[in-house]
């Protein structure tokens, strides 16, 4: 058997950057964002606090970095959207492209959900905000009917709050997922109808 090439074997590993995201938001989501320490990062690694330094100097320096890749992803789907026509097909698929950004955060929005208090203090709510608002303004115009422009914010905080806050039961996440998305894609085409 021979062994996978070592760039191969690299891809598959998460970075170390990676894995100190990853164990962060797994125990701020367990022990909140203010009783976790970089100490506590650390151990649960296996790693020096000098080689988790190395990486991010503060615990709010990990958090900032959640955003980051959010605010990235949101932001190459807002520039795909502004390429494009503004009509039904293209919003239809700004969602699509959206619910699949919310998929590959949802730990970082549920540590948002659950930790508003020190988010505020890091001041990184406003990158969620500034995202939905560019967001909206791809599926609604400044000018439509309130209507509209309510559906249109409807749809957003459909895809995110039924993924992250919907009180969960014996329906499988795909299920919520898929859903979701029918029930925010049917505000879109309820706009594109002129209703």
């Amino acid at each position: 058997m021979t062994e996978a090439p070592r760039e191969a074997r690299e891809q598959q590993q998460p970075s170390t950057r990676e894995r100190i995201q990853q164990t962060a938001i797994a125990l701020f989501s367990e022990h909140g964002y203010e009783h976790t320490s970089l100490r506590e990062i650390a151990e649960q690694l296996g790693v020096t606090k000098a080689a988790l330094y190395y990486h991010f100097k503060t615990k709010e320096d990990i958090a900032a970095s959640f955003f980051d890749s959010y605010a990235e992803d949101v932001d190459r789907i807002c520039e795909w959207g502004d390429s494009r026509p503004r009509d039904l097909e293209t919003r239809t698929e700004l969602l699509r492209r959206y619910a699949e950004v919310i998929r590959a955060h949802v730990p970082v929005l549920k540590f948002m959900q659950n930790n508003q208090a020190a988010l505020t203090r890091l001041d990184r709510m406003s990158v969620f905000r500034m995202r939905q608002r560019r967001l909206h303004a791809l599926l609604a115009e400044a000018d439509s009917p309130l209507i509209h422009r309510l559906r249109a914010w409807d749809a957003l905080t459909t895809l995110y709050s039924n993924w992250i806050t919907y009180p969960r039961s014996d329906d499988s996440e795909q299920e919520i997922r898929d859903a979701s998305l029918q029930i925010s894609i049917g505000m879109i085409e309820a706009n594109a109808a002129g209703a």
